[in-house]
Order: C-alpha cells, then sequence, then structure tokens
C-alpha cells in the first residue's frame, strides 16, 4: 500500500486518542517509573499496521487512516506522560541493576472489548533515564523481525505480545550486528502487561518490601483479577504464573521456537511472550540450537528454554518471599515439571494429526517423533508440514505407505527408527474409525503451516527492502503467515 510520509490535516478526531485509557500502571506513583518525553523524528513512515489488532479496541480498520498511526505513534501528539519503568534483572545469570526501559516506553493503557487492560508499548522513541550512553533507537530490520516473529507465534497459538504499528523515523543508526548505517524504526507493541519479573526484583534489591505488596496486588487486580477475594490469593497468583509460564515455553518448544535472551527483565509477570531480538526458529531439531550469536556458552539453546524459564520462576521467589509463603512458593514452582510436560505432549500430538489421544503409544510415537527428527536432522518444520500435505486415509492400510510421497523418507541405512514411528503411527490411526481420517487431516494442515519464518526467509524478504525499498515480499510473507490449513 501507498503510505504518506507526513502527516496531513483532518477534521475527525484520531481514534487512538479517544481511547478509554486507564492510567492502572501510573497510578501506582513514580516508585516505579519515571516520566519521559519521545525523540523528533525527521520522517514517519508507516510501514505497518496491525488491522486485526483494532476490532479488539472497538475501533474498525476502516475507519482509522494510516495518519492516525502517524500522529499519535511517532509524532505522539495527544498522549502524556509517556513512562519509562525501572526494573532490574539477571541476565546470563548475572544481576544487573542498571536497567530499565532504554529505548521505549508505556505509552498508554487500554480496556479492550472483552474486558482486559492493554499496554501500549514502544521500541524505538528515544533516551530515557535507562538508555545506558545508548541511542535508545531501534532498527528498522529489528522492527521488521519483531512484526513477524509476533505474527507468526500469534498464528503458531503462542500466548505473544503483537505490534500494532512500526513506522520508518528516517534516522540512520549505527549496530555492531548489521550492515552501517542502518535505517530506523519506532514500533508501538500492544501486550497483556508492562510489568516483568525484574519490576520485582529491583524492588528487592532497594529493600521497598512494602513497595513489592503494592505491586503484588496491581497485578492481582488487573491480571489475575479472578484471585482477588481468595484468601491464599498470593499463593494462587504464583501457582497460576507457574503454569502460565510453563504453557508458554511448552508453546514455544513446539513451535520450534529459541526465544534467544530469556534474562528475567524479558519475563512477563502475566506469563505472556515479548521482546523479540535475537530469536530464530530452528532450521532442524538440534537441542543445542542458539539464537543469540553472543550467547557463547549456550545458556539459552533450543533445550534450555524450560530450564531456564523454572529458574527465573525460581529466582522471582526472593522478592515475592517478603509477601508470600516459602512453603506456598515452593509447592507452586513444583509443578512447573508436569504443567511443562502435559502441555507440550499435547501440542506435539496436535502437530502429528491427534487433537486428543491417551492410548498408550502416544508416548512411544513422540519418543520416536523426536529421536528420528534429531538423528536424520531433516528440517522440523518441513517434516511435519510434509504430513500435512501428504496425509491419506490410505496410511491405515499399511505402515510403508507414510510419508510414501514425501522425499522426507531415510536412506535405507537410517531407517529403522522411521521404520518404527510408522509402525506406531499405523497403529494408532487404525484405533480410530475411517470417518475420522478428514479430522486427522485437518488437524495436521491447522497446526503445521506451510510457511516457517526461519532465518534465510527472513532475509529474502529483507533485501528487497534494503536494495529497492520493495516492502512487497514482506506484506506477502505476512499474509502467507496468516493462511490456515
Amino acid at each position: 500500500m501507498t503510505l504518506a510520509k507526513t502527516p496531513n490535516t483532518k477534521n475527525t478526531l484520531n481514534p487512538f486518542l479517544t481511547l478509554n485509557y486507564e492510567p492502572a500502571l501510573a497510578s501506582l506513583g513514580d516508585d516505579y517509573y519515571d516520566e519521559v518525553v519521545a525523540a523528533e523524528f525527521p520522517q514517519h513512515t508507516l510501514r505497518w499496521r496491525n488491522d486485526d489488532l483494532l476490532p479488539a479496541l472497538g475501533l474498525n480498520p476502516q475507519d482509522v487512516e494510516d495518519e492516525d498511526f502517524l500522529t499519535a505513534f511517532s509524532l505522539f501528539q495527544g498522549r502524556k506522560p509517556f513512562l519509562a519503568l525501572r526494573y532490574h534483572g539477571y541476565q546470563f545469570g548475572e544481576y544487573n541493576p542498571q536497567l530499565g526501559d532504554g529505548r521505549g516506553f508505556l505509552y498508554g493503557q487500554v480496556r479492550g472489548r472483552d474486558g482486559q487492560l492493554y499496554d501500549f508499548g514502544t521500541k524505538g522513541s528515544g533516551r530515557t533515564p535507562y538508555s545506558r550512553g545508548g541511542d535508545g533507537m531501534l532498527t528498522l530490520k529489528g522492527g521488521v523481525r519483531e512484526v513477524l516473529a509476533a505474527e507468526a507465534l500469534h498464528q503458531l497459538g503462542v500466548k505473544t505480545s503483537r505490534c500494532l504499528s512500526m513506522i520508518e523515523t528516517g534516522l540512520s543508526l549505527w549496530r555492531g550486528d548489521e550492515p552501517s548505517p542502518t535505517r530506523s524504526s519506532v514500533m508501538v507493541r500492544m501486550s497483556s502487561s508492562h510489568i516483568r519479573f525484574g519490576t520485582f526484583e529491583r524492588l528487592y534489591y532497594i529493600q521497598r518490601h512494602d513497595l513489592i505488596q503494592k505491586l503484588l496486588d496491581h497485578v492481582i487486580e488487573h491480571y489475575y483479577s479472578h484471585l482477588v477475594n481468595e484468601p491464599d490469593k498470593y499463593a494462587l497468583f504464583y501457582g497460576e504464573l507457574v503454569r502460565r509460564v510453563a504453557e508458554l515455553v511448552a508453546q514455544w518448544m513446539a513451535a520450534g521456537f529459541c526465544h534467544g535472551v530469556l534474562n528475567t527483565d524479558n519475563m512477563s509477570i502475566t506469563g505472556e511472550s515479548f521482546d523479540y531480538g535475537p530469536y530464530a526458529f530452528i532450521p532442524t531439531y538440534d537441542p543445542y540450537f542458539t539464537a543469540a550469536y553472543f550467547d557463547y556458552y549456550k545458556r539459552y539453546c533450543y533445550s534450555q528454554q524450560p530450564g531456564i524459564c523454572q529458574l527465573n520462576l525460581e529466582l522471582l521467589q526472593q522478592p515475592l518471599r517478603s509477601v508470600v509463603n516459602k512453603a506456598d512458593l515452593e509447592a507452586g514452582l513444583a509443578k512447573f515439571g508436569d504443567d511443562y510436560f502435559a502441555a507440550y505432549r499435547s501440542l506435539m500430538l496436535k502437530k502429528l494429526g491427534f487433537e486428543q489421544l491417551t492410548i498408550p503409544e502416544a508416548d512411544e510415537l513422540l519418543r520416536l517423533t523426536m529421536q528420528f527428527l534429531q538423528d536424520s536432522q531433516v528440517g522440523y518444520h518441513y517434516f511435519f508440514a510434509e504430513m500435512a500435505r501428504t496425509f491419506s486415509a490410505k496410511w491405515r492400510d499399511e505402515p510403508g505407505l507414510i510419508l510414501n510421497l514425501s522425499d522426507v523418507l531415510p536412506t535405507a541405512d537410517k531407517s529403522a527408527i522411521f521404520d518404527n514411528w510408522c509402525f506406531i503411527y499405523h497403529q494408532i490411526l487404525n484405533n480410530f474409525h475411517p470417518d475420522e481420517m478428514e479430522n486427522i487431516a485437518k488437524t495436521l494442515n491447522y497446526y503445521n503451516p506451510k510457511t516457517a519464518l526461519l532465518r534465510p526467509v527472513i532475509e529474502s524478504i529483507w533485501e528487497p527492502i534494503v536494495q529497492e525499498d520493495n516492502w512487497q515480499p514482506f506484506n506477502n510473507l505476512l499474509q502467507t503467515i496468516k493462511e490456515r490449513g
């Protein structure tokens, strides 16, 4: 689409400025944030608007013009103050008290049509007291990558923040991990909350236990409201957070997603996924696949993600102990493993075509699936997409017909595991009525998209942007991501 580079004057009110903003976090007081001013930019070019999110805000996409996004989210007219949140965090295992919103702020909080509170948070909107010498800006490629990650994960069923808009800002930035100078952008993320594990960790560090309880009450009131009147609401909150995080990391693992930087400041108190920097989707099933080039010791590699999330929940117990009984915290965390494995098992069985499966062969099928994927190094996403593409009711007739029309078949000297896998899959299919084969085919197509957001795919749409300012491949990829079987 053609986008105006500067906003035009219009007579109607900007829909984003007429939303019913709630000062929920602001009402806590300035012990939790600093008021900041947005940067001014030489250019305002809308590169992405997420019309899919507008109905959730009570807005009709046809009533929202491009200039409404520009005025609200890059010129930043009509909304103030903006809040840069204070937080600390464990980064690669080391505690860092020098953190906080360094290149973004809380733009505002609005109540969605579903009754839930949502945050608009910027990224790349300029310096704050926590920029630590940085420019507070976001590269255009960083914005592109986050838009793609959030939309891909959303379509894969991952509980994730999403991007509301991305605007190119006309600045030239210098970065060590991108060819420089490189283009800049400001992005607005719509998430369930701006509050992180590190928000609590900072309060413990400065020994403000009173502020911990105040913040915890705020979190329960706004994000766990069903617990407000429970006598043991604090213990129940932590137990539910454990379950949410366990289910989230199971969603990542099934999606073949590696976040890359699972520091405690990148963990949301609502159990939502956000802040996609050096992420990557695994090309093949490699437990040690690492997304971040600077993760030299593979601390945050693909297979470590469940353990790291469990550790981060354990670290969160330290500030929470001033409010929550230690035994209750330990009891809540003890359920992490069971919650994770139950969610992961369910999601992987769906990728294999089964909405529900309790027969004994199911766990053996999963074991053989992962063993085959690891030993063969066939494409992780390609394998499941090929199952969806080639599935046939004839697979019930004999194991040798399974995936026989696909090139994922292993060589003869590596076929033993695959043959066992086919035999188990064949047995399971025969536990279903023939009429249910159509539902299995639909499940395979729904949970296994044809396009995987691998690094070469991202680079293939970035090059036209760099070379020709051609955004059509980017838009085409987003449309493909939306398509489900």
